[in-house]
């Protein structure tokens, strides 16, 4: 097995905020931006909100991984060509050194079938963890995050996506936080049974009296509560009632992308209060106005040309192929990227800022961001834009290292407390 412990661990002070390098010299005053960025990343490497290596090994390899390479995936190209985002070499380049692992399964599987995805997601996630224990540390609290980091490894952490996964029972929940599930993701795509989505038909008005029973308890276990997926109202409701900071694991900031799926101002303005992190997806479609814009085109178009060529594919799919080369896509950019974060920092501030990547979930990242090792160059555009040391770190790790260890004091608070009881189904 190939090994890589390349990184020199960083010096963060266990238990704390304090990162080395905070305190700027003078001479730092004259660094050009790249030194700004670089000097930010060595002092607090990127903690990422998102990445879907978990079901890339599912869908590639049925969770067979006892030969796969995760130092090196670029000869991973599929049927379609596309080609794994993630390995060992470039999450060293892009600076990367805590990530949450999400264990996403399909919002169409039945619970059943879901809950027991979910479970084999995780153990495919450990499993790869622990054939690369130079590289990797699976870390369950924030301290283990800043212990792995001291020693030059990438703390992984778990986050599931969808509240589907716990089968809409609560004793689930604490067990997929047994087996070390960190987040959970309210929603996916569709509606749960007691919480709506931010892309289906609303149902429940927000959340149920059970999905304010599952914000409880994952306060009281300190899982934290991801709102990304969810709907504006669903987030409502649970900053109404959530006693720890909440996060967005993969969003962005909707007044600058009107996707249902980013972050209103409405919610932001909230943030301060909560504690929670808004950590900036880098999926082109929920970045760039205009290619929200042509998608929408391209699916109308879609479905009239299907209107006008029914029972006839072939030359439905060559009018779109031609309707394709008479308007190609735009692309999203660094720079796109950067006013999300810029947007956030303006309604909610600097102390609400992360990084959510959403890379192996996308085809790809934003034009110069295309796959992990492109996380640099952002915090060299942040830095030009006046971001200071101090602040990017706070980004890159800080804020939601933060959150978490309020979510783990939240918890401590209430370890006396007994757990939410619900009658078996």
């Amino acid at each position: 097995m190939k090994l890589l412990s390349s990184l020199r661990p960083n010096t963060l002070v266990p238990g704390t905020l304090a990162f080395a390098a905070m305190a700027l010299a003078p001479a730092a005053l004259a660094q050009t931006p790249e030194q700004v960025a670089e000097a930010a990343l060595e002092a607090a490497p990127v903690f990422d909100g998102h990445n879907d290596v978990p079901i890339q090994l599912r869908a590639r390899l049925q969770n067979m991984i006892a030969d796969f390479d995760f130092v090196d995936t670029t000869d991973t190209g599929a049927e379609d060509g596309s080609t794994m985002h993630t390995d060992l070499t470039r999450l060293r380049e892009g600076k990367v050194g805590a990530q949450f692992w999400s264990v996403y399964v399909s919002p169409a599987m039945e619970e059943p079938e879901a809950v027991q995805a979910t479970i084999e997601q995780i153990d495919v996630t450990r499993r790869l963890i622990d054939r690369y224990p130079d590289d990797l540390a699976l870390a369950l609290t924030a301290d283990d995050v800043e212990r792995a980091v001291r020693e030059g490894r990438i703390a992984s952490l778990m986050g599931m996506e969808g509240g589907h996964s716990i089968g809409s029972s609560l004793a689930v929940l604490r067990q997929m936080y047994a087996i070390g599930a960190r987040y959970l993701t309210l929603t996916h795509s569709r509606n749960t049974p007691w919480a709506d989505s931010a892309t289906d038909d609303p149902e429940h008005g927000g959340l149920t009296d059970f999905g304010r029973q599952v914000v409880r308890e994952m306060n009281r276990l300190g899982m934290l509560v991801d709102l990304s997926h969810v709907s504006e109202a669903t987030m409502a409701d649970v900053l109404d009632i959530a006693s720890a900071p909440v996060i967005f694991s993969h969003s962005g900031a909707r007044a600058i992308n009107g996707h249902a799926r980013n972050v209103p101002d409405s919610i932001l303005r909230r943030l301060p209060e909560n504690g929670g992190v808004v950590m900036v997806v880098g999926l082109p479609g929920y970045l760039s106005e205009d290619m929200r814009q042509w998608n929408a085109r391209r699916q109308a178009e879609r479905a009239r040309l299907e209107s006008l060529w029914q029972g006839q594919p072939d030359s439905a799919a060559a009018a779109l192929e031609a309707w394709d080369a008479a308007n190609p896509a735009p692309t999203a950019t660094i720079a796109d990227m950067a006013d999300h974060i810029d947007h956030v920092r303006q309604v909610a501030g600097i102390d609400h800022i992360g990084i959510g990547g959403d890379y192996d979930g996308m085809p790809t990242g934003p034009q110069g961001m295309e796959d992990v090792s492109g996380y640099p160059a952002l915090f060299v555009e942040l830095a030009r834009r006046g971001y200071s040391q101090a602040d990017l770190e706070k980004i890159a790790m800080g804020n939601v290292l933060r959150a978490m260890r309020q979510a783990e004091a939240v918890a401590a608070a209430q370890a006396d407390m007994d757990p939410i009881e619900t009658p078996a189904s």
